[in-house]
């Protein structure tokens, strides 16, 4: 190192393997086997209830109909997403395909949203106006469909938290599981009493069950691609422990983010003090540094990159980041 000069020192949890993105902090996970039996399920249940929706007439079948074809779909998109996800990086895509994961997400949650619009327009319109819904035919669809839901729910359950991708294939077949419930509880009470807006008022209760998942996944889809710090992680309190390291006198242009699920990155400009580059001391403050954001914080950063400066160089830089 030469004195007085900036030091564009990149540390990364894994061991120093370059500063590109190459291989660090990747290592997708393989869920494919769970949303290939999860989409052949769906597929099932989605051909048998289109063909009940037809024979009944009924808004709630409808409804989980629409809203199983946009599981379909999703689980589609989703098993697309997890085999691109594992394609290794390269020179263009330092990254390789980590953040399809969250487009396949974003995408999922502004169908899911669409189709809650939809249901919730549709099953007012019929309060005023229901058709005739035979119970029977009802009962037999909606359990058809809880039954596939929950074998595809315990496929998927274990997976849930892996990704936003399995987050939003869990929580469109979570969703679909409680819109079959709410087509067996109409079914059971059109049956027992005749009162046919049990059908209209089960679709209004499956749209409300669609709508808040998808604007949360629709938000944290959103904060992924907007750069936004990765949740509970503290940059004040990330600056205020670099700054309480030996020999650090400034820390600025500290940026946070998420890369994808699981992966989220760090980096900032550090003012040491100019006798650790005479004395080689700098190697040791990067390797602190490493260390403070990979084990002091609720979230653990394994991929980091501090750049080291002495005072002059900090001063004859324009800040536009804090």
């Amino acid at each position: 190192m030469g004195m007085g000069h900036s030091h564009g020192i990149d540390g990364h949890g894994s061991g120093g393997r370059g500063s590109g993105g190459h291989g660090d902090g990747y290592d997708a996970v393989d869920h494919r086997r769970p949303l290939i039996i999860a989409f052949s399920i769906t597929t099932t249940i989605l051909i048998a209830q289109a063909i009940g929706s037809i024979l009944t007439g009924s808004l709630a079948l409808l409804t989980d109909t629409a809203h199983m074809l946009t599981d379909a779909l999703g689980l589609a998109v989703a098993l697309t997403a997890a085999n691109l996800s594992l394609r290794p990086p390269t020179a263009a895509r330092t990254w390789g395909y980590r953040r399809v994961e969250v487009l396949a997400a974003l995408g999922q949650a502004a169908v899911l949203l669409a189709v809650g619009v939809y249901v919730a327009v549709e099953g007012v319109t019929r309060l005023f106006s229901p058709p005739e819904v035979p119970a029977g035919e009802l009962l037999i669809f909606g359990i058809i469909g809880l039954v596939g839901n929950i074998v595809s729910l315990l496929v998927i359950a274990a997976h849930r938290t892996a990704s936003l991708n399995m987050r939003a294939a869990f929580l469109e077949v979570a969703n679909d599981a409680l819109g079959s419930v709410g087509v067996i509880v109409a079914a059971i009470v059109i049956w027992a009493t005749g009162w046919q807006r049990a059908d209209s008022i089960a679709g209004l209760f499956i749209a409300a069950l669609i709508v808040p998942r998808a604007l949360i996944l629709l938000r944290d889809a959103a904060n992924v691609l907007l750069e936004s710090t990765p949740a509970h992680l503290d940059l004040d309190e990330v600056r205020r422990h670099i700054q309480s390291l030996d020999h650090v006198r400034e820390v600025h242009d500290l940026h946070a983010s998420t890369v994808a699920t699981g992966l989220p990155v760090i980096s900032a400009h550090v003012v040491v003090d100019d006798e650790c580059f005479r004395t080689g001391h700098a190697p040791e403050i990067l390797q602190h540094l490493k260390e403070c954001v990979q084990e002091h914080f609720e979230v653990p950063i394994e991929h980091s990159t501090f750049q080291l400066e002495n005072q002059a160089l900090a001063s004859s830089e324009k800040h536009n980041h804090a």
